[in-house]
């Protein structure tokens, strides 16, 4: 267990039960919605007639790299 993550262990023990509630709802939810994005950009430039539109797949790489980054996150351990 990383200081980071027996800090904010320790602070969610300490912290308010419904505070804390809401955020682990929050984060669930953030890194819910955000792989729905990277899934729904992804196949609505599958899904595209013509040439594969750029922007769509950057959008989708955009979201991925914000999961990435949250899975790096020592508060999804905590979770």
């Amino acid at each position: 267990m990383t200081d980071a993550e027996k800090t904010l262990r320790e602070t969610f023990r300490a912290m308010n039960a419904e505070h804390a509630q809401k955020i682990r709802d929050a984060y669930y939810k953030a890194a819910e919605g955000l792989r729905t994005l990277a899934d729904m950009l992804e196949i609505a430039d599958a899904e595209m007639p013509g040439t594969p539109n750029d922007q769509l797949m950057t959008e989708h790489f955009l979201a991925c790299e914000a999961l990435t980054t949250m899975r790096k996150s020592e508060l999804g351990r905590v979770l």
